[in-house]
């Protein structure tokens, strides 16, 4: 495949990264990723107080997009209702709506019901403006699937963000025409089950993601992270699912141009 496709970093948080090790050049931290074969970013949105950071950079790159929502651990943060969602993402360089979704690994709370409420609103928006969804799910995978289920999700779909769940729940989501997103975890030589799914993920329903600034795959594990470092993580579904790196290339941006109708 001596003419395949560039990576495509699905998941990145562009306006978190400590831009010191690029001489404090945004533009010097994308050219290193496009010096790794990186040539699409999407920036996702974690609240609605910061999404100007987000759209600005989508705004001034043709191969940046971005996206809109409230991360579900964010409790402190402005609750958007749908029709506030629905007017920012009516901005062209959004794809999509999102990271949404469940959170109870960090929360104390015993009543998840504002959890709940603010996912049920992100879906809500996301079926008005035909946009998929970006999930994050952590220790919540049974609440995840049935809200997604209640309101109808599968309308849109989306992807299953830095996916650490098991091989049921990624059925599941699949089933309501959601992308599963491998992330630097499956890096991670504890990552076992995952790499299982990894392995028997159909070929057009996966993504690869960074995450950045976090979840630095190996061999950078514990260090920032950034977009240039999806590369590590091709590599690595590469080995596991037998194939070449330039298919895993291929395959992901294939999948993210065709569920955000790029």
């Amino acid at each position: 495949m001596g003419n395949a496709k560039m990576l495509t970093d699905s998941h990145c948080h562009l306006d978190k990264i400590d831009l010191a090790p690029f001489n404090n050049s945004f533009s010097e931290m994308l050219s290193s990723a496009q010096d790794f074969g990186v040539s699409q970013f999407l920036c996702v949105c974690i609240d609605t107080e910061n999404f100007k950071h987000v759209l600005e950079p989508a705004q001034k790159y043709p191969n940046i997009y971005c996206s809109v929502g409230v991360h579900p651990t964010h409790k402190e943060s402005y609750a958007p209702s749908v029709n506030e969602l629905v007017e920012l993402a009516n901005h062209k360089e959004v794809i999509a709506i999102g990271e949404t979704g469940l959170d109870y690994f960090r929360c104390e709370d015993d009543d998840m019901t504002w959890q709940h409420d603010l996912f049920r609103i992100h879906i809500r928006a996301a079926i008005e403006t035909k946009k998929p969804l970006i999930i994050h799910t952590r220790s919540a995978r049974e609440d995840t699937i049935r809200i997604l289920k209640e309101e109808d999700a599968d309308q849109v779909g989306g992807v299953m963000h830095c996916f650490a769940e098991d091989w049921d729940t990624a059925q599941q989501a699949m089933e309501l025409n959601f992308y599963i997103s491998f992330s630097g975890i499956v890096t991670f030589n504890s990552a076992k089950e995952l790499q299982d799914i990894a392995r028997k993920i159909p070929s057009d329903k996966y993504l690869i993601e960074t995450d950045s600034p976090w979840l630095a795959p190996v061999p950078n594990r514990g260090k920032p992270n950034q977009p240039a470092y999806v590369k590590y993580v091709a590599e690595k579904m590469a080995d596991l699912r037998g194939c070449d790196y330039h298919q895993i290339a291929e395959e992901t941006t294939d999948n993210f141009n065709r569920l955000f109708k790029r």
